[in-house]
Order: C-alpha cells, then structure tokens, then sequence
C-alpha cells in the first residue's frame, strides 16, 4: 500500500545523542552508581531530545515535515531494536516484565551484564568506531512488542510541536547483525527468523501510524556489505519479504529505507521495485545507481554530505550531484550520507583550534547547514547559494596552501622505503632469542596496557592543562602512580608488567599531541560505546615525530623492576581509525607516515633497554571495506604499516598487538601477516570463540585470547576463567598461550581490577599445574 506523505526535501539520517558537554553519559553513570533514579534519568534524557529538536530546527531543518529523525539512544541503536522486539537471551528472559515489557534497569543490565549471566558481546558498526550490541537469535528466541519507547518518543515530540521521524535498525539489517545462539542447530542463521520477526515491525508501525507519523526510518546498512557471511542470494529475498511484508500494511506510516555507508549494488532494484516510499544512498562511500529510473514515484534521499568525516569537503561538487540526479528523479531530498552520530556537535565549541584549521572543518551542526543550503540551492537556484559555495572553494584551496599539509622530507622518507623495511627474521629464530632473553613460564600472564584512571590522575591532568600544577609536580604524581601500579602487578604475580599509562589521556590523543600534523579538539566528544566518549584527533597534515614520547615513562617504569616491562604504543592503523584522516590523500600513504614516526619511537625504546613493546592495532578489523574488491588493498597496505613500524627490532625483543571487539575469521590471515610475536585478542565475550578459527587456520604465533571482559563490571570467577583457558587449550598448544584481559583496564575501578586479576593468576596457576601434570 503506497501512501501518499510527502518526503521533506532535506534531511539528516540522525544526529550526536550524548549532548554537547556529554550530559547523558553522566546521566547514565550516576543511574549505574545509583545517585538517581530512573525518573530523573529519563528527565535528563528527555530534556536533551527536546534540545536537539529546537536544535536542528533553528539550523534549518523543519518543525511539522518529518525531517528530523529520532535517533536518540541510551547506550546503542541495535540494543533499543532488540528491546523493541523482546528478543532476549535466555539466560535473561527473567528481565521480561509480568506485562511482557523490558524497563531501564533490565535495558543496561543487557550491556553490562549481571551476576553470573554476561552481557551481550560487543562488536564495530559496519566499518566505524561504533560499537554495538550483538543480538543472539536462535528458533528459541520470542519476538513480541516488549518496548514502545519508539512510539512515546515520538508522541514526546509531538507533544512539543514537533512532528518526527521515527528511526529503527530494519528488521533485515538486525538480523544479519545477530550471532546465532548457543541452542542454534550447526548451519542455523538469525535471518531466518524473518517471518517471525516481521508481525512485530508490523504491530511497531501500526502503533507509529496511530500516534500519528507520517514517515517512519528504517536503517538497513547491512544491504552494502559483502562481509557479513549470508548468502547474498539470502539476504536479496530476505529484503524483497521484508519490504513487499511491511509495504503491503494497511496501517503504517510512510517507509524509508536507508543504507548508508556503502552501494547498494544489487539490492538497489528490489528496493526500487519495492512497496515503500522512499530510499536513501550514501553518495559519498557508495556510488550513484546507473539507472535510477526505476524508482517510479519514490523519493530518492540523496546522501551527498559526508555524515562520517569531519571535513568541510567539496559543497560545489555536492551540488552539482544533487542537482544531476534530481533530473533524474521524480522527488529529491538532500541528505547526510550517514547518521552524524559519528561527529562532534559543533565547531563552534573549538575556538582553540584556529581559524584556519576551523574553516576546513564542519562537525554536525555545520553539516546541518550544509544538508539546508543545498536544498536552498535546489529550490532557488545555484545563484541564491553562490556566498556559501565560493567560502567552501575558498576553504579548500586555503587547505591544500596550508604550511605542514605537505613536508617534503616526510615525503622523500616515504618514498624511499624498500622491501627489507618491512620484514624481521623468521619467527622460529625470534622465538629461541625471546626464550632465552625473557625466561617467562608457561601461559604467561600479562595486561593490555592501561590500569584505572582515578580520579586524582584526571585531576592532576586537568590541573596541569590548565597551568595550575607545575610540570614537574605533574611528572612527580605520574611516576608515583606508576610505581604504584607496578608494586601492585608484582604483588599479584603478572609475569609481564605495564606501567599503567596515567600521562595518557587517549590511546590515540596521546599520541597526536605528541606527532606532527595531527590537531586536537577540547570538547569534540563522540560517542563509542555506551557511555564511552571519545574525542578523536584531526590528522590533518604529514606526520612525523620531533622527540620521543614515552620512552622516559617506560624506562621508568623498568628501572623498578626485575620483570619486563611493555614498551606502550598505539598502531598506525587504529591512529588512522580513531582520528578523523585528511581525505586528500590515499590512506595507506597516510598509514606509512604514521608507522615511520613509530618506527622511530619503538628504536628508542629498544635502545633505553625495553625488550618487548606492544603495538595495538585494535582497529584492523573495523576498517576493513565492506566491498571485497577493496578489502585485498586495504589488507595490503594496513598489514604493511604495522610491519614498517616494528620491522627495525632485533630478534631478542618482542613484539606485541592488541585486537579487539571485531569478528577476526575474515582477517585471519591478516593477523598472521603482521608477524608479531603475540597477539593479545578480545574472546571473553564470545567466549573463546575466535580459538577455533586461529587453531584451525595454522596461527603459530603467540596468542592471548582475553579471559576478563573488562567492558563489563562483572569480575570473573576462578572458574570461569579456568573454564576459558581450558577451552582455548582445545584449540592451540600450551606453549603459544598468553593470559590477558580482553582490553585495557582505564575504564574500571581499582577494587574490581585487583579483585579480577587476582582471579586471572589464580586460575592461570591452576592450569598450569595441570599442564604440568
């Protein structure tokens, strides 16, 4: 059943939820501490979705059109679907209330986790710094209308003048992004529980059409991607039921499909052949369909403004896209390529930054304005928008003159790299070296990196940021916590210590204040997970390193004691992930910069005396294309910056990196490829799941597959932990484990890390008198 509502003619596919001083996070937080109650969490959020409404009107977009979405969220998008559909694991089918609802408390107690029963694993959105919650469906799974928050949000904003647009991730989209249960037969796949699942999308609908909607948003990403692994056969009819399913309801508001961050391909003709209204493309990562002809009387929702990128890009050329396919199309709407949930809220709150740098830039609110002048031009001519084009032209020419964008030493360095600086001897050489320089015991144990920041460390920083603690009493505190952290590694037996990073704001901040080319902001917050903000850095020029970074923190750190301690350094492909990269350039050339600057760092290192230094590479994974034609590329190019970066070492000093919270099968060669001595691997959430791949692939290198999930507040029995390392012993020999945390330890209390780690080596020692035995 076709309707009739009329598409607005600019849009955004959503909007930051956290608030431009990172008001929900502290909202959230004190309801964990339990300082407030739900009712004064649930105030706090509400006044913040009225704010971005009045918000998003005052930059354009309009009151009573549907053009302003409703993303908001507590703690992530794919959880609020799965409480939407009540599709609860059954370890926690208690959380369903007596009148089959899901309240706030059961809604955080799903991510975080409760008692004996672990919270849902975690993993990247599609090819983002996001992380989502990963549904588990499997023929058990129950799907009912168990949260109607979508609806009261809605009615919420037109209670206060607003008439909105409804946003949910689509029903295909939720489904490929869910990992099977553990009751799930061998072969079973969540999407086929589609047919199942579609009533309660129809009820939700119908529920939106009654309060009144016009349009409701379904998100549907996982249309562009060729790295989830259904059947793309599978996943076309899967849409082609969903669509004709919720198309053909007599009650529903107008349908939207989006698919941002990447083609369409192939399911852009079922889309446009399908029973909604409109459809929208990521014009900046995908491409434009050859033929669009066949969208009839669909409203095509043209993504031509960078919704994941903070630059302030090419306005003519976005323009001139719009204005080609509106030729083309029976209704036009301008949009953001993405949600700008991927952004900091405003410029407008970096006044340090310069105004140079600032015109080159525009975080969401200016990517607002940027959705409104366009569709000013579309109405009223390129003429009426000439002022705003020629700035934007200006910007970028001002930007490609700018001093330090190009540094022709930096360059001529790059290019003279040759085959010998990215490789190290054979494996089976630096492993007899290792032994012999180390002399650590079976199964190792050892940290990721980062022990808590109290909140005297976050004081001491802030306080000497602000010019108010001294240099040297500022350094006086830090190698105090740092001998504090390493007394208390010794006192809990780690065979390998750390020294904690208390001078380290961010894994990747810290080292950009610290590179050339790289700015950072000071309240650029965007969200990663939950309640976990970060501010990421702007690469915006060639990068190189003036003096070392944290050798001296390092070198500290070992001179109190006999036990290695791990040189700390984050790798050039997460630098790139975590930051906002210039688009000027191809990234692999941006990732060579960054791996000869650490290159540099990891030699200083070596020479003060530290014999094993990790390299975290979090990010591999999560920057992977999502169209295999340019995943072998990628691979190619972040595989060899890692290798450029730790190639310099001798064979006596080891080489670790750290990945997390991505589904690791599809880069399993990969992870070999980057030849390092360990791999310290996140698999407490899925419960050793990645093991099985590793050892079935031949990986022969070090591994530390995380036993303590430390995204959660749980601390892990002797148990449990005992249980995970006896299943990874399954899978590979006792002489290639290590036993880690899954993560860095920044995030959690002291009482609950020493209490967890006490675990750990307790359940170590167990196994390895087993093993012994």
């Amino acid at each position: 059943m076709t309707k009739t509502a009329v598409f607005p003619t600019g849009t955004i596919l959503g909007y930051p939820r956290i608030g431009p001083r990172r008001e929900l996070k502290s909202a959230v937080e004190a309801f964990w501490a339990g300082t407030i109650t739900a009712d004064e969490l649930e105030s706090t959020a509400a006044g913040l979705r009225a704010d971005i409404r009045e918000r998003l009107t005052g930059l354009g977009l309009g009151r009573a059109d549907s053009s302003i979405p409703e993303t908001f969220s507590f703690y992530d998008q794919v959880l609020d679907a799965l409480c939407t559909v009540g599709a609860l694991p059954e370890r926690f089918a208690s959380l369903l209330g007596a009148d089959g609802t899901i309240d706030l408390a059961a809604y955080f107690t799903l991510a975080r986790g409760d008692g004996e029963n672990p919270p849902l694993e975690m993993t990247k959105w599609f090819d983002s710094n996001y992380h989502y919650l990963v549904p588990e469906i499997g023929p058990e799974t129950r799907f009912s209308l168990a949260s109607d928050r979508i609806v009261r949000e809605f009615v919420e904003a037109k209670q206060g003048g607003y008439l909105t647009r409804p946003v949910i991730v689509g029903p295909v989209t939720f489904l490929l992004l869910a990992k099977p249960s553990d009751a799930a037969p061998e072969g079973f796949l969540p999407l086929d529980r589609l047919r199942d699942l579609l009533p309660v999308y129809s009820e939700l609908l119908g529920r939106l059409a009654e309060a009144g909607a016009e349009w409701v948003q379904l998100d549907e990403p996982g249309l562009v991607s060729e790295s989830i692994p259904v059947p793309r056969a599978t996943v076309l009819a899967a849409l082609r039921h969903s669509t004709d399913t919720l198309g053909h309801l007599s009650t529903r508001p107008a349908i939207f499909v989006a698919a941002p961050y990447g083609s369409l391909d192939d399911a852009f003709p079922v889309l446009a052949d399908a029973p909604i209204e409109a459809v929208g493309l990521d014009l900046v990562r995908g491409q434009t369909p050859f033929d669009l002809s066949g969208l009839g009387t669909k409203t095509l929702v043209a993504g031509v403004i960078d919704g994941h990128n903070v630059w302030r890009g090419d306005l003519n050329a976005a323009f001139d896209t719009a204005q080609a396919i509106a030729a083309q199309v029976a209704h036009l709407a301008v949009s953001t390529s993405t949600s700008l949930l991927h952004l900091p809220h405003s410029i407008d709150d970096e006044p340090a930054l310069g105004d140079g740098l600032l015109s080159w830039l525009a975080f969401a609110d200016q990517k607002v304005a940027q959705v409104t002048t366009l569709v000013r031009g579309l109405a009223d001519g390129k003429a009426a928008i000439s002022p705003d084009l020629a700035a934007a032209a200006a910007a970028l020419q001002s930007r490609q003159d700018a001093p330090g964008v190009r540094d022709s030493s930096v360059r001529a360095r790059a290019a003279a790299l040759t085959g010998t600086d990215f490789t190290r001897g054979s494996y089976e050489h630096r492993v007899e070296a290792q032994d012999a320089a180390l002399g650590l015991p079976a199964l190792p144990t050892t940290t990721i990196g980062s022990f808590p920041q109290t909140t005297d460390i976050r004081r001491a920083r802030a306080q000497h940021l602000r010019g108010t603690l001294s240099a040297e009493d500022y350094r006086g505190l830090m190698r105090a916590e740092i001998a504090r952290v390493i007394a208390l590694q010794e006192q809990i037996g780690l065979d390998v210590l750390v020294h904690g990073e208390p001078e380290r704001n961010d894994m990747v901040q810290y080292f950009a204040e610290n590179l050339e080319g790289f700015a950072t902001t000071a309240n650029g917050w965007v969200q990663s997970y939950g309640s976990r903000c970060t501010r990421p850095s702007i690469l915006w020029g060639d990068v190189s390193r003036s003096a070392p970074i944290s050798v001296d923190w390092a070198s500290y750190a070992q001179s109190l004691t006999a036990k290695p301690v791990k040189g700390m350094l984050t790798g050039p492909v997460t630098i790139l992930a975590w930051s906002f990269v210039r688009e000027d350039q191809p990234l692999g050339d941006t990732a060579r910069q960054v791996a000869l600057a650490l290159r540099d760092e990891i030699a200083d290192l070596e020479a003060a005396g530290i014999q094993i230094v990790q390299v975290d590479e979090p990010a591999l994974r999560e920057l992977l294309p999502l169209k295999r034609a340019n995943q072998a590329a990628y691979l190619d190019w972040s595989v060899g910056a890692f290798r450029l970066a730790t190639a310099g070492v001798s064979a006596a000093t080891q080489i670790h990196t750290h990945l997390c919270y991505s589904e690791f099968g599809v880069v399993i060669d990969a992870i070999r490829n980057l030849d390092a001595d360990v791999t310290s691997i996140e698999a407490a959430r899925s419960r050793m799941a990645v093991v099985a791949d590793l050892g079935t692939s031949g990986f022969d290198h070090g591994i530390g597959p995380g036993v303590y999930d430390i995204h959660s507040p749980r601390i892990p029995s002797v148990a449990e932990v005992v249980d995970l390392l006896e299943r990874a012993l399954t899978a590979l020999p006792e002489r290639q484990l290590w036993v880690n945390p899954d993560c860095g330890l920044k995030t959690r209390g002291y009482a609950e890390t020493v209490e967890s780690l006490t675990n750990v080596l307790a359940a170590t020692r167990q196994v390895r008198a087993r093993v012994a035995g």
